[in-house]
């Protein structure tokens, strides 16, 4: 025991100065105290009074090497922190660590990329135990305390689709995760698009459940339906399809960016869930419309796939005043002539009444379009005598009349006649207009409109035109989707309530390769026989111009 410690007969100077406290208690090693040091500590303590001054000498000393040390900090030499332990690759023999801890059935990659906590889009992460989005993996990032807090360990960046383990920080290279990276960002070959109209395709998601790629739910998450019907219908126009699914939008607008990702998981034939979620789109939507379009209140169909179409134009680089200076223009617009014949009034003084006479010239311009409207005629108040007649119909040849060059309405004080030109686009989109408001309430029109979903013949509507088309031959068009709208009371359980109607929409797809029709309303898909499609109360019509074979060829399908 003498020998530890200095006796106080030996000089002061033959001892080394202290160092500080710091570095005492950093280069302390417990395991050179002997025990009996540590046993008899109580004696240790007991000291002769020379030695309590020498520790009152050495407090003094080390509060003053403590106050040079603050100096020094205030003076801007900061203490050194400890780096956090960080990994390059992982441990030899431990590739898959953590990897069973993922759950694939919370994963649900259609919400917008935003951190759970900042809300920032910036290098966002998904927690693939949880299904959570953080931002960032460094060692001060949500993502790193989430690692540390829940112990949830393995990240994908929904960038670059890598995957890392924190808080360690290395990659996972590893196969079992290429079917998440899938669904988190569909990539389609060349080949595969070209199958997905000619071969039949049965998926099944985790659960076991059967689905067929691009004919699945979409989440209505309040009041989106009329987005949703418009975008399964769009998703069905196969050029358009095939461009989205094939190009890189990488550097495109975000509209363009979230359309093609949606497209992309709507055909995704290795998905999670029968189902997707427009959310992402929605609130891009919802930014560039500055909110007219939302997912909280219903607007309607017709407005938003103007407004839709419109902004994919010139978000593909489309111009306002070029024809066909985008694939959406190319697939959609047609020509228009339209004549016009101004009426005015004169009062006859003969017989002292008003004379309306036509203008001896007729006014001739073209205009473009992406959609046409067909007008309803007026549903009649009054049963017939039969007591028939409840709900009227009317032949979808009928109100395509007033294209044909002949039939004259009368708009703003003119007499207007309209007419197709050559040459007609691969698709027409029809607008049944039903809704007419005025002042007082909004009406609809319940008149049904009958239509074969084949075999659609527009040559009588189009203006003669050798050098497109040879006169007298018909030109087949044929059903692509068919959005219906249905009108549902709000107080359902009071069965002589005449309360508000409220509108529900739903969408009637063909599916090319089993030639079979689809209805979808939100998450509800079901099958439904092509000779029952006109009941409904059709809204918007796609047609799809049938291709004709090369001369010698033989016939077209019918």
């Amino acid at each position: 025991m003498s020998n530890l410690k200095r006796p106080a007969e030996e000089a002061f100077d033959a001892v080394d100065s202290p160092a500080s406290k710091k570095s005492r208690i950093d280069n302390y090693d417990k395991s050179l105290t002997p025990a009996s040091a540590i046993e008899n500590g109580a004696e240790t303590r007991e000291g002769s009074n020379e030695e309590k001054a020498e520790q009152t000498n050495g407090e003094n000393n080390n509060n003053k090497v403590k106050d040079e040390e603050d100096d020094d900090l205030e003076a801007g030499e900061e203490v050194e922190e400890k780096a956090p332990i960080r990994q390059a690759a992982p441990t030899e023999g431990y590739d898959d660590l953590y990897l069973d801890t993922i759950d694939r059935n919370v994963l649900d990659f259609d919400f917008e990329k935003l951190c759970s906590i900042s809300l920032s889009n910036i290098n966002v992460y998904a927690c693939l135990v949880c299904g959570k989005y953080f931002q960032g993996r460094g060692p001060k990032s949500h993502a790193y305390f989430h690692a540390l807090d829940e112990g949830h360990h393995v990240y994908i960046n929904m960038s670059t689709q890598k995957v890392y383990v924190l808080p360690e920080g290395y990659e996972v290279k590893s196969k079992s995760l290429d079917d998440i990276k899938y669904v988190s960002d569909p990539r389609y070959t060349r080949q595969e698009v070209l199958d997905l109209d000619r071969k039949p395709h049965v998926s099944r998601t985790l659960a076991g459940k059967e689905y067929t790629p691009g004919f699945v739910g979409m989440n209505n998450i309040k009041e989106n339906d009329y987005l949703n019907v418009i975008v399964q219908a769009l998703s069905h126009v196969s050029p358009l399809r095939n461009f989205f699914l094939l190009e890189d939008f990488s550097n495109a607008p975000e509209l363009v960016k979230r359309t093609s990702i949606l497209f992309r998981k709507i055909w995704n034939p290795r998905a999670f869930k029968s189902h997707v979620s427009p959310h992402e789109l929605l609130q891009e939507i919802s930014l560039r419309s500055n909110k007219k379009f939302t997912l909280t209140q219903q607007s309607d169909p017709v407005e938003f796939l103007s407004w839709f179409l419109n902004h994919l134009h010139l978000g593909l680089g489309g111009s306002k005043t070029k024809p066909h200076s985008s694939v959406i223009q190319h697939i959609f617009q047609g020509k228009l002539k339209v004549e016009s014949q101004a009426i005015t009034a004169r009062a006859d003084q003969v017989h002292d009444r008003l004379r309306f006479e036509e203008a001896a010239d007729v006014q001739s311009a073209v205009s473009r379009f992406l959609l046409l409207t067909l007008d309803l005629p007026p549903a009649p108040l009054f049963q017939d005598e039969q007591e028939r007649n409840i709900i009227p119909q009317v032949p979808l040849t009928t109100i395509l009349a007033k294209y044909n060059g002949v039939t004259a309405q009368e708009l703003n004080a003119q007499r207007k006649r309209y007419r197709l030109q050559h040459p007609l686009p691969p698709f027409l989109v029809f607008h049944i207009k039903r809704f007419s408001k005025n002042k007082f309430v909004s009406e609809r029109n319940p008149t049904i409109v009958t239509f074969d979903a084949r075999n659609l013949d527009v040559s009588p509507y189009v203006e003669p035109d050798p050098n497109s088309y040879q006169h007298g031959e018909p030109i087949w068009y044929d059903l692509v989707a068919n959005v219906v709208h249905e009108a549902v009371r709000n107080k359902e359980d009071v069965a002589d309530s005449v309360g508000e109607e409220r509108k529900t929409w739903k969408v009637q797809l063909r599916d090319k390769a089993t030639d079979e029709w689809v209805v979808a309303q939100d998450l509800f898909v079901d099958k439904v026989r092509s000779e029952l499609l006109y009941l409904s109360e059709s809204y918007l019509q796609i047609w799809e111009r049938r291709r004709e074979p090369p001369p010698g060829k033989g016939k077209g399908k019918a």
